[in-house]
Parts: C-alpha cells; sequence; structure tokens
C-alpha cells in the first residue's frame, strides 16, 4: 500500500544527496521513512535491486547495513523534531550523524522479498542517541541493528573533515 504523505527525507531534506536517503540523488536507493501509527516507530520499505545480491539469492549484507544506518538516522531527527515539539520541515533543519553502527545478522536475507525497516530510539533523545532498527523480509526478522547517531551542526562538520574551520 502506498504511502500518500510525504517521507521524512522528502519533508525535511528534498535537497539531500546521500546515497542511501537522498531524494535529490539520481543514483541513490531514495529510502523513504515514515512515523508509524503507534507513534513509536519509524518504518521503510525497500525491495533491494538485483544487483545488490551477495551469495546467490541473498541480499548483501552492506547494502543491509546501509538500509539500517540512514534509516535509523532519519528516527533519531525524527524523535529530535518530536522532543522540540517542531514540524519536520521547520528550520533549523536538525542534523545527526552515524556515532557507531552495529550489525547483527540474524537469518539470511533473502533477494526478491521486500524489506521492512522497523526503527525506534531506545533511552533518551540527546546529543548522542541510541537507536534499535529491525529488519523483516516478509515476516521473518534477518536482521537487528543497535547504533549510536550524534547530533551535529553540519556546517561545522564538513569544515573539519576539510581541515578548515567553520565560519561563524
Amino acid at each position: 500500500m502506498p504511502k500518500l504523505d510525504l517521507s521524512l527525507q522528502d519533508t525535511a531534506a528534498p535537497e539531500g544527496v546521500c546515497f542511501g536517503c537522498g531524494s535529490s540523488n539520481p543514483h541513490g536507493l531514495h529510502i523513504k521513512s515514515h512515523w508509524h501509527e503507534d507513534g513509536v516507530h519509524v518504518m521503510a520499505e525497500h525491495l533491494p535491486d538485483a544487483m545488490y545480491c551477495g551469495w546467490p539469492d541473498l541480499v548483501y549484507g552492506g547494502l543491509i547495513a546501509m538500509l539500517v544506518d540512514c534509516h535509523s538516522n532519519w528516527t533519531v531527527m525524527a524523535y529530535h523534531y518530536r522532543e522540540e515539539q517542531r514540524e519536520v520541515a521547520s528550520l533549523p533543519r536538525i542534523n545527526c550523524v552515524t556515532g557507531n553502527l552495529g550489525i547483527k545478522f540474524i537469518k539470511p536475507t533473502p533477494m526478491g522479498v521486500p524489506l521492512t525497516l522497523r526503527a525506534k530510539v531506545d533511552g533518551e533523545v540527546g546529543r548522542k542517541t541510541r537507536v534499535i532498527c529491525e529488519v523483516y523480509a516478509g515476516d521473518v526478522l534477518t536482521a537487528i541493528g543497535d547504533s549510536i547517531f550524534v547530533r551535529v551542526d553540519t556546517g561545522q562538520l564538513a569544515a573539519a573533515a576539510h581541515g578548515q574551520q567553520a565560519s561563524q
């Protein structure tokens, strides 16, 4: 059943260029995350293309890690907006980056089956926030992400990555 409302990505960052979740990346996966009706989980669905095959008929583990990374990041940003009682499209934009990405592969993930990502914040929403993200192939749990995301100023982050000081 298609979602009629805009995803978190399309609402907050329509110009996003991330390969996994950037709405404007012409070569990207365009992951779309939405609040679940339970108000606790953030959900996404993805059907891996055949090019993301690892072993025959199995999804490449690196793709699963990328899906968990992008979806978990949007989960924590959605929680930050909600914590501050702000609309997702409001400014200044909230941005987070991956501090630690943990993936536990539970069962092989088959190709040709839609994947569902179900994530929520575990604990307090703060500068560093823990997210648990479950990956299902149909009704089968195949992987769990247990990761930490850090709220950042992207201008300072980009400057630091290039060995510069951020302009004030």
